[in-house]
């Protein structure tokens, strides 16, 4: 009986360390991996293990996504970009996509736009396609230990966002207003709104980007009430208050031609004899005329 008891004690305290660690069970060299990263804290050990994963094909998506993380936290980037792009092909299909969040979160750190820029265009593509969630209409994401719940719209403006900042960072800021505004269009939120703004204040546009941050000061958008986004909006407003309004033209600036065609040939699509196309598309196509050429 005392044994019983105590074998059961023993169970019930390893279960709630590997609640605790988020450390899953077994013994081989991914579950020791994690045990290096979460609970040794040593992220050079940790690598080493994901790495005798990998070769030993134990939980080889895992690993490699998690290895990754590590890399990035001890900034070795670039091995860690090499390693994905290696190795994705072990991994299984269902997991490719999350492969290109990490790549696009590797590229964003060690300031590839570039390489960024072509892969969100891609990830656009299998949207429009209808291969995104691997053809579900949603996914589970996972944000500070909660799950939830991402649609394809969700995931569409957030994609949309993402490409926007990046033009943003290749001072390409006609490209940014019009992947930001179509976002916005999506799935308004504070955060896009900032950076619209931020992109028209750019180009000298002070009335316009005056309009997008009062959306945010009056609370009209989700995540305005967020702290990060009150201070910046603040911040914004200063900017705006000392910018007399002026009629400039911004000659340098120049959305990509290629990727005007794109949107273009993607538009033409969206006819209504288009059975496959998304709901999201269709929303879209009526603002096809406020693409900058």
């Amino acid at each position: 009986m005392e044994r019983g008891l105590k074998n059961g004690s023993q169970r019930k305290e390893k279960d709630i360390f590997h609640v605790i660690h988020k450390i899953p069970y077994g013994d081989g060299p991914y579950v020791r991996a994690k045990h290096a990263q979460l609970v040794h804290k040593d992220p050079e050990g940790a690598i080493v293990w994901f790495w005798k994963a990998i070769n030993e094909g134990d939980r080889v998506d895992s690993a490699l996504k998690d290895m990754a993380v590590v890399m990035k936290q001890l900034d070795r980037t670039e091995e860690a970009i090499e390693a994905v792009k290696s190795f994705r092909a072990l991994c299984p299909r269902h997991s490719q996509e999350s492969l290109d969040n990490v790549l696009i979160d590797l590229y964003k750190k060690c300031g590839k736009v570039d390489e960024q820029i072509v892969l969100l265009k891609y990830k656009l593509k299998k949207i429009y396609l209808g291969e995104a969630f691997n053809g579900k209409p949603t996914k589970t994401a996972r944000s500070h230990g909660k799950k939830f719940q991402v649609s394809v719209r969700q995931e569409t403006s957030r994609i949309l966002g993402n490409l926007g900042w990046a033009y943003m960072q290749k001072s390409n800021f006609l490209a940014a207003e019009v992947v930001y505004r179509k976002a916005q269009m999506i799935d308004a939120d504070a955060n896009k709104a900032l950076n619209l703004c931020q992109c028209l204040i750019k180009q000298a546009r002070y009335d316009e980007a005056d309009g997008v941050l009062q959306q945010v000061l009056q609370r009209k958008l989700v995540g305005s009430d967020d702290i990060k986004s009150r201070n910046r909006a603040e911040e914004l407003a200063l900017k705006l208050e000392y910018r007399k309004p002026r009629n400039t033209v911004v000659a340098s600036l120049s959305f990509e031609d290629d990727f005007v065609e794109a949107l273009e040939r993607v538009m033409k699509e969206w006819a209504p004899t288009r059975s496959k196309r998304l709901p999201i598309f269709e929303e879209i196509s009526q603002y096809r005329d406020q693409l900058a050429c």
